[in-house]
């Protein structure tokens, strides 16, 4: 009953699985039916006809473009030239089997690493190497381009119209909105603070706590995550990244000291950063720029700087809030490089954070290509796996002249996984459903004969049919009515007989056998080995630049050697870190159960970078007393340390759930003090700014620390 329930007001809705895929089989079905029928009845253009529906339905069936219709429609438009190339280039490599092979390799890879550049180019990926796939088969027919050119401008044509303006999908929560209204939720806190007793209460800090946390990258439908490779989508992570810090210094802003009332110049910088963050939410929401900008903010955060409080606790209250006013102008300043593009310009002194703007969008393309060309990026493995399984599956469809070889071929794509695993279960699915699809097209065959006109009238409503359970039901569902419809589509283009349905399965099989094998001989555990590998990098990337760090503000004027080079490498083990979490999390694990916390570390790269940046912003070049520097490099040694044991245990993980005897040595074996709750009477505030952030490390520590505890605790 739940369960139906929740299925009407889905219907009622128009929001959740069925009734999107019930928008998109109509749009589906209406762009490939149409092109096709008008080619092959109105023109008798058979080759035309083909080039029709499957150009729509490679973009629109086997593709995944995540986003609204129009979304969809918009990324299709910029497709049209990539689709004619793959068309054209799959036409006259058909010309020897070696070619033909050698191409499929090189589109595939390519085509598949375009997965790099964002969700949007990953999910056309399958419909871009169908377009190459289905051109590239025997016969040679070159003069044929022209239908075959045509015939896809019209599907694909076709598709963009429906997509824009038949059955809308509801409207998506923007990125920009969501990171707008972490802003506002940033300036409501700032007020509470402003006001005794200067602490956030219990449900003001959950709504900054569920604020933050609607910007995670999980909680973002994949068409509005900014993982694009270009200025505008690296700023709009930037500012994600950003609201979230903010929102999360300001629920831990330390309360005053006792008895003692906050410093004047701390209340006018919280006025300050309400009116920034205020200032934000308007540029984000509306696309104007607001009323104020960050000079007050600035003013103030550098009078704060230079007249430090009177006590400890208020030194540390100040570096505190110091540390709020730089995550606040990090937030104005990104959301104006996301809204305003290169006509933003950033102050002299956040050049290096916001790197990307004085690149141009071909560098950042490089820089992001770059960063995934090696056997280290999940990005590479898999296209290296799918053009090896497609290059083979084309060799064998060329030398053993295998019937409709290219269904083969489609079998690949639309099967293969990235792990051995879920290639193994999708591919029992899948043969059950294509099985099952293959008698009953056998037998509609068999039954109906040369009737094409039968055939025309059921094909409308099977595709109708097919595009809305198939994506609902699994690969079984779908790959069985698949069979259905390809069986009716070729009925109408050539005589056939109930052996198209044995030849159907024939394919599938080969190309679901090339599937596993390849996926068994290519990095069979998909993301599982190489997060291992990226975590255990990056947490000793952070090592080295926590103790960088802390020895550029122990001793001032020593600078890393060379400079910038410990914060560059936590960048690039960052960037792949978090290819790789992505992946896993999409990938079904075996054994299931409790595992290493991933994200614990991930978010520790994430703090290294911005901590080192305040932290270093924060000395202002004054000598450390000699006990104040001591304890700092002691401190920052043993959370170095305990970074560094987390990479090696990374390296090797144990068994999830493996019930390993004993509890293994914590990652900070002994207590690590808390120099700001006996600092020094004299301490600045660059002393309490770099407690502050290797604080932070230390609780990252303990949430890795309580991952590893759990991949203990026997399944």
């Amino acid at each position: 009953m739940r369960a139906l329930g929740e299925l009407e007001r889905e219907l009622r809705t128009g929001t959740g699985p069925v009734p999107a895929a019930a928008r998109r089989a109509v749009r589906t079905t209406f762009a490939s039916c149409t092109g096709f029928f008008v080619f092959l009845y109105g023109f008798d253009r058979p080759v035309a006809a083909t080039y029709a529906l499957f150009g729509a339905v490679s973009l629109a069936g086997l593709a995944r473009i995540p986003g609204t219709g129009r979304q969809r429609a918009a990324v299709m438009v910029r497709l049209l030239p990539v689709a004619c190339l793959l068309v054209v280039l799959g036409t006259f490599l058909a010309v020897r089997t070696w070619s033909a092979v050698l191409g499929m390799a090189v589109v595939g890879f390519c085509v598949a690493f375009s997965s790099a550049a964002g969700p949007r180019a990953a999910g056309v990926a399958p419909g871009l190497q169908l377009l190459y796939i289905l051109p590239s088969f025997p016969p040679y027919l070159p003069h044929t381009l022209g239908e075959r050119l045509g015939g896809t401008l019209a599907g694909l044509l076709l598709l963009i119209f429906a997509e824009a303006c038949v059955l809308p999908d509801p409207r998506a929560v923007t990125y920009a909105e969501r990171a707008a209204g972490a802003s506002a939720e940033a300036a409501r806190c700032a007020v509470a603070l402003g006001h005794p007793p200067y602490l956030l209460a219990a449900p003001a800090a959950e709504r900054a706590r569920a604020a933050a946390e609607a910007l995670r990258a999980s909680r973002v439908p994949e068409a509005e995550r900014p993982a694009g490779p270009g200025l505008r989508d690296r700023a709009m992570a930037h500012t994600g990244l950003a609201a979230r810090t903010l929102l999360s210094r300001l629920r831990n802003l330390p309360a005053p000291a006792a008895g003692r009332e906050p410093r004047q110049a701390g209340i006018d910088l919280l006025g300050a950063v309400r009116e920034s963050a205020t200032g934000t939410a308007t540029l984000l929401r509306d696309r104007r720029p607001p009323a104020l900008d960050s000079a007050e903010l600035l003013r103030l955060r550098a009078r704060n700087a230079r007249t430090p409080a009177e006590l400890p606790e208020s030194r540390r209250r100040q570096a505190a809030l110091l540390e709020v006013a730089d995550a606040a102008v990090a937030l104005r300043t990104a959301a104006e490089i996301a809204v305003k593009g290169r006509r933003a310009h950033p102050a002299a002194d956040a050049a290096d954070r916001f790197w990307y703007v004085r690149q141009s969008t071909v560098a950042l393309w490089w820089h992001r290509l770059a960063a995934h060309t090696g056997p280290r990026s999940v990005h590479f493995q898999n296209a290296v796996r799918i053009a090896l399984a497609l290059a083979v599956a084309r060799t064998v469809a060329g030398l053993d002249s295998l019937p409709h070889g290219f269904w083969a071929m489609l079998a690949v794509i639309s099967l293969t996984r990235t792990t051995a695993v879920q290639t193994r279960g999708t591919v029992r699915s899948a043969l059950i459903g294509t099985f099952v699809g293959a008698l009953a097209a056998g037998t509609v065959l068999a039954l109906a004969g040369g009737q094409t006109t039968a055939y025309a009238i059921a094909l409308v409503p099977l595709m109708l049919f097919t595009f809305t359970v198939g994506p609902v039901r699994g690969v079984g569902w779908a790959q069985a009515l698949f069979t259905l419809v390809v069986s009716v589509v070729f009925a109408q283009l050539s005589p056939v007989t109930w052996q198209l349905a044995e030849v159907r399965f024939l394919d599938v099989l080969i190309g679901s056998s090339i599937g596993i094998v390849c996926g068994l001989l290519a990095w069979p555990r998909g993301a599982h080995d190489e997060l291992s590998r990226a975590a255990a990098g990056l947490l000793r990337a952070c090592a080295d630049d926590v103790e960088s760090t802390t020895a550029v503000v122990a001793a001032p004027g020593r600078l890393p050697e060379p400079p910038g080079d410990e914060e560059h490498r936590v960048r690039v083990a960052l960037v792949m870190a978090e290819s790789a979490y992505a992946q896993y999390q999409s990938e079904t694990q075996r054994p299931a159960g409790p595992g290493p916390d991933w994200q614990a570390a991930v978010m520790t790269g994430h703090h290294v970078l911005w901590g080192a940046g305040r932290v270093l912003g924060s000395a202002d070049g004054t000598p450390l007393a000699r006990g104040e520097a001591a304890g700092l490099q002691e401190y920052a040694a043993r959370v170095a340390a305990g970074l560094r044991r987390a990479a090696a245990e990374a390296d090797t993980p144990p068994k999830t759930g493996s019930g390993t005897p004993g509890r293994a040595a914590p990652l900070l074996p002994e207590a690590v003090p808390a120099p700001t709750e006996a600092a020094p009477p004299d301490a600045g505030l660059a002393y309490f700014a770099t407690t502050a952030w290797l604080d932070t490390l230390t609780a990252d520590l303990e949430a890795i620390d309580t991952g590893r505890a759990a991949a203990r605790i026997p399944g």
